[in-house]
């Protein structure tokens, strides 16, 4: 029996269409230097074939499991020293990946790649937030979710032009290290800083910033430098915060399952759909390619027409195309290729969309570790959607789309229980959170952007 690259998967005994693929004993592999795969080179396959669904599964786990200690740590010591110690480790362990000698080793780098990987993103994203105000919050937001689209295309022509996974492992690695020049241009958040009671330090980055802007810091926050840093105390975060109050728990209950039940639509969709491989590097740049008008598309409604509404719109679709598909005839593929990615555009939006607003609905001393604990139930829908398609599928080809339709739907009904944060001031404290959405809400203790008043004016 001979193999191409590309069939190797098909090891396994099952029935496709009427054929019957038999068993295997052995693979002839026709060029195992150039193989894209660690399977070939690990010999997964056949009886270990499902060692490769492992692999990707445990970075799935790594981010589970990484999300509450890298969320504490950015709340905890700051966004800048959680940001540059996640870059290092993720570095490190996709080196150590690349080198690996076994199966078991790399399987250990990846699972620690996972641990951290997420943290440094999610660190990245909040730190950027807080940099800006409510006027610019949404366009780094959105820059900074392109960059992963980009990141995306770019990485289907690197595994073209490098098509043996250690050296395309070293090639998309290595780079990575010239981020912890970060420590050198990449200021810590003031934000962070007030909230730990740490004004001086905060008002000497403002006054860079402002002085680097061309703008004068206004004379209210020049008088935080003026108070005791030790005198007030201090915010701590915890995780009993985010259950503490009523809004805060409906907020992160609903979160959790909007992470959830985009995760599942992403991921569940993908697999459904895609899993026919005709030419690997361009069935991965076409479907990179579906992040982008996602983008556009909030760029030019989330602050005309807020949060809510296009998130829950995005939902809707999401779901109800695929209960659209369950009607489809299996033979019109070129309708059902079309719903499909429609669906994961609905869905692409939500994911991009509901990384800001998880961002604006927790106050600056936990909302680090907000992101990270409600974005751990995606990671918890990465693991289980691969489950729901193959083994739902052996019951009725088209029952995951049911369950798929489902999740969307209820989703849509829930974010619409939460508050609208258009142009709202990101909450400094607790208390903040709960007068979200309230007509007259309290004057907070911090603001952080520019505002024009009439004693600026005058």
């Amino acid at each position: 029996m001979r193999w191409t690259i590309s069939s190797w998967k098909t090891s396994l005994p099952h029935v496709f269409k009427g054929k019957y693929y038999k068993h295997c004993t052995h693979i002839i592999f026709l060029s195992i230097e150039s193989t894209p795969a660690t399977g070939p080179e690990f010999n997964l396959v056949c009886a270990d074939s499902w060692k490769v669904d492992l692999f990707q599964s445990c970075v799935n786990v790594g981010f589970f499991l990484g999300s509450v200690g890298t969320g504490y740590m950015a709340d905890r010591f700051g966004r800048k020293v959680c940001l540059l110690i996640t870059i290092f480790i993720t570095s490190l362990s996709g080196v150590l990946m690349a080198i690996s000698p076994n199966y078991a080793s790399m399987l250990i780098f990846r699972f620690l790649q996972g641990l951290v990987s997420k943290g440094s993103w999610a660190s990245a994203y909040i730190l950027i937030t807080e940099f800006v105000g409510a006027a610019y919050r949404r366009t780094v937001g959105i820059l900074f979710q392109m960059s992963f689209a980009v990141g995306l295309v770019m990485l289907s022509g690197i595994a073209y032009v490098i098509p043996h996974w250690r050296w395309l492992q070293l090639t998309v690695t290595l780079p990575t290290f010239f981020f912890l020049l970060y420590y050198w241009c990449v200021p810590e958040s003031p934000r962070w800083l007030l909230s730990q009671k740490k004004n001086a330090k905060a008002i000497k980055i403002m006054e860079h910033i402002a002085q680097k802007n061309g703008k004068q810091l206004p004379a209210n926050l020049k008088t935080l430098s003026l108070e005791d840093d030790d005198d007030t105390e201090k915010l701590s975060p915890s995780f009993g915060d985010l259950f503490r109050t009523p809004q805060m728990r409906k907020h992160t209950f609903i979160l959790m399952y909007i992470w959830f039940s985009g995760s599942v639509l992403y991921q569940g969709i993908i697999m459904y759909m895609g899993a026919t491989a005709v030419n690997l590097h361009l069935d991965f740049l076409y479907s990179s390619l579906v992040e982008f008008p996602a983008s556009f598309i909030i760029i030019f409604t989330i602050d005309r027409v807020g949060r809510r509404y296009p998130l829950a719109t995005s939902n809707f679709i999401g779901g109800v195309v695929c209960l659209i598909l369950i009607f489809i005839p299996d033979d019109i593929h070129w309708l059902k290729v079309t719903l499909a990615c429609l669906s994961r555009l609905g869905i692409t939006t939500v994911i991009q969309m509901i990384c800001l607003v998880n961002a604006e609905l927790y106050p600056t001393f936990v909302r680090n570790l907000g992101v990270m604990v409600c974005s751990s139930l995606c990671d918890v829908g990465g693991i289980i959607a691969p489950f729901i398609v193959f083994r739902l599928t052996e019951i009725w080809h088209k029952l995951p789309l049911i369950l798929f339709a489902v999740i969307g739907l209820l989703a849509t009904g829930m974010v619409l229980l939460l508050p609208e944060t258009k142009g709202k001031v990101l909450p400094e404290t607790i208390e903040d959170v709960e007068n979200l959405g309230k007509r007259k809400p309290k004057n907070t203790k911090i603001f952080l952007q520019t505002e024009k008043s009439k004693d600026m004016g005058n």
